[in-house]
């Protein structure tokens, strides 16, 4: 299996985040991709190539997020200098937010301020923005697209190893240590690649909220996800059952919201149930948002899935039959995720 890999994620180093009410440590940090980088090289799975950007990013992020956002992460930090300069040695953290659809708060003007234009694109201010968090994020989808055009050209499967991750990013919004969405990257580039029908299958602990309002209206992308139940886990105001897709995309989305303390068994079963509604869907190729926060020593999650378990996960994964990329997300006990994603990329190596 070939990973791609991005030489520039250090340069996304958050120094703390609003978690549950306080300002703490990031917990995601640089430390978690070197962990699985080191891992990868120990165990030799595979070549691994440190991806450079390319021209067809730009019209593939198009497709995927809208262009005032990408306006607004290209040019950010030095808003945020601007507004003070000495925030050039602190990260940006949204402090007011928009109620969009609701009280009649506006989203179609902008604000001049640039506080207030950083709450208009974040939903939690749990997501650091950083000096380097645009290089980061725009090289980390570049792995994405490179990685779906090794499986467009025939590989078995390709590996995106990057960060800041991407799930929770949505069309015009950031949040959940995400800004730019990777998955959705993939997709989209196999679809463009003339990949009729694929499915995307996150299985972080976290609902996949920004991939899942990308497709949401669409029939060619199915996204489903595995994740811990929104009444109690984040990101929760999306990822209930009851939201299965809109207009031409009704139908074509799947949650299976799991509660809080649920072991391997209730969520390979859980995966089984996907499965069987990706081969439902007779997807053409898969793209899985490949969180190991499902680990029972997760700092910020609540399921208890062991190291061993990835292997079956991954052998699982293979049983689809199909060109598949893996882009690296969540997973925040960071001794164990080298471990952990190398094991679930070896189960499916090995099964394929």
């Amino acid at each position: 299996m070939k990973t791609f890999h991005n030489p520039h994620h250090h340069r996304h180093a958050g120094k703390q985040e609003m978690f549950r009410g306080r300002l703490v440590d990031c917990h995601e940090t640089p430390a978690r991709l070197d962990f699985v980088l080191a891992e990868l090289q120990r165990r030799q799975l595979g070549a691994i190539v440190s991806t450079a950007d390319t021209d067809a990013l730009d019209a593939t992020l198009a497709r995927v997020h809208s262009p005032r956002y990408l306006d607004f992460l290209r040019q950010a930090w030095d808003d945020w200098v601007a507004l003070d300069p000495g925030n050039a040695d602190r990260d940006a953290l949204p402090s007011v937010w928009p109620l969009p659809n609701r009280h009649g708060f506006r989203t179609d003007v902008l604000p001049g301020n640039f506080a207030a234009r950083l709450g208009a694109f974040a939903f939690d201010s749990g997501c650091p923005l950083t000096a380097g968090t645009w290089v980061a994020a725009r090289a980390g989808a570049a792995c994405a697209l490179a990685a779906a055009h090794a499986v467009a050209a025939g590989e078995r499967s390709a590996f995106a190893l990057t960060r800041p991750p991407g799930h929770h990013a949505g069309p015009d919004y950031f949040g959940g240590y995400c800004f730019l969405n990777n998955a959705a990257v993939a997709a989209q580039a196999l679809r463009d690649a003339g990949r009729q029908r694929v499915a995307v299958l996150d299985i972080d602990y976290h609902h996949g909220n920004g991939t899942q309002t990308i497709f949401y209206e669409r029939a060619d992308v199915l996204t489903v996800s595995l994740h811990g139940d929104p009444r109690t886990e984040y990101p929760f105001f999306l990822g209930h059952a009851d939201e299965r897709g809109a207009g031409a995309g009704e139908g074509f989305n799947l949650n299976l919201p799991l509660p809080r303390g649920t072991g391997f068994g209730a969520w390979r079963r859980a995966l089984d149930v996907a499965l069987q509604v990706v081969d439902n869907f007779a997807a053409d190729a898969l793209v899985v948002p490949m969180g190991l926060d499902t680990f029972e020593g997760d700092p910020i999650s609540g399921f208890t899935l062991q190291s061993d378990d990835y292997r079956a996960i991954g052998a699982a994964l293979a049983s689809a039959g199909l060109p598949t990329v893996f882009t690296f997300e969540g997973g925040y006990a960071v001794d164990a995720v080298g471990v952990n994603a190398v094991n679930l990329l070896e189960g499916f190596q090995r099964a394929s």
